[in-house]
């Protein structure tokens, strides 16, 4: 993140072709900023953007010193935007959301007060969601259930990007994958105070979602990801080594009774356990291979712990009111 400069506020918002929302957006942001009587900026991150959204923000930016535009080099995703929006701004607190007008940012001033109470984070919770119930209500509880089970972080709704955060909860934090959702979760892990409050769910009002069934199965793969780094990152060989043991117990427990039958009752063991015998020897070098995978773990974690930062975006340029009357 760039020097806390003194800012008490940044908004970062999230676009992908959402040129019909810009204006509306950018006009309710700044009356309800304006509202708050804090000194904010506005940090709007163009994810790669095909339509003229990029266009409509650097015209609006021309005009507002507050508000700072993020310009990827390619749509990289929500947790490579939002990583790049959180390493731009320059708050005390940092408040993220959606450009697409599905969240309301009449709602900020919800989240300012907690963080006022506080709290470190304000996640943000769709109570009364709106969704298909097939493609999004039902897998959305089953993976905010699971994820909740997996952390310990009592929170229904990990899935919304509308959240606050004080600045210094976040500012280690590496954002890698599309781990964006499990925040709150990841930063539990240096204990936080987290709470949660209500929002509105509405209809997207302009524009279409880029949502798809897809999702649900990287979700799926996100929950697995999540239980390995907040049990194992530190400690690979204990994930690995729990599966190790189980395939050489079990290898050892054949060749028990195999070789049981051998000496009791003089059973040829080709003859008669040819393939328990093979499964036995399976089991045997899977265990083993669980361990060595677990020992590279180990030392890919320490590798990780030591080295430097590598960002997950590419930035083209950031543009700011003077940078663009410049041009």
């Amino acid at each position: 993140m760039e020097n806390f400069d003194h800012t008490d506020c940044s908004v970062v918002v999230l676009l992908y072709n959402e040129a019909p929302a810009v204006n509306e957006l950018y006009s309710r942001l700044v009356k309800t900023m304006g509202e708050t009587g804090l000194d904010y900026e506005l940090v709007f991150v163009d994810d790669g953007s095909t339509d003229n959204t990029l266009e409509l923000l650097k015209d609006i930016a021309g005009k507002d010193s507050k508000m700072v535009i993020v310009e990827l080099r390619r749509n990289f995703g929500q947790t490579p935007a939002l990583a790049a929006g959180f390493d731009i701004a320059r708050g005390r607190i940092i408040i993220s959301m959606d450009g697409d007008l599905q969240h309301a940012p009449e709602e900020i001033p919800n989240f300012l007060e907690k963080i006022d109470a506080g709290y470190d984070v304000v996640s943000g919770w769709r109570k009364h969601r709106v969704d298909n119930l097939l493609m999004r209500k039902i897998p959305s509880r089953v993976a905010n259930w699971l994820a909740s089970k997996i952390s310990g972080v009592d929170i229904h709704d990990f899935g919304t990007t509308f959240k606050a955060y004080r600045r210094e909860v976040i500012e280690e934090l590496n954002l890698y994958g599309e781990m964006h959702r499990f925040i709150p979760a990841l930063l539990s892990r240096s204990g936080v105070k987290i709470i949660e409050i209500p929002i509105k769910n509405v209809v997207r009002p302009k524009g279409s979602s880029s949502y798809g069934i897809s999702r649900t199965f990287r979700v799926a793969f996100d929950l697995i990801t999540l239980r390995f780094l907040l049990g194992y990152i530190t400690r690979p060989l204990h994930f690995f080594g729990r599966a190790a043991l189980y395939c050489i117990l079990a290898s050892l427990l054949l060749a028990a009774y195999i070789l049981y039958d051998k000496f009791v009752y003089n059973v040829p063991i080709f003859v008669a356990h040819g393939p328990l015998a093979g499964l036995a020897a399976i089991l045997l070098l899977i265990g083993l291979i669980f361990i060595a995978t677990g020992l590279i773990g180990e030392m890919i974690s320490r590798v990780y712990f030591e080295s430097t930062n590598k960002k997950i975006y590419s930035v083209r340029k950031v543009h700011r009111r003077e940078t663009l009357t410049a041009d």
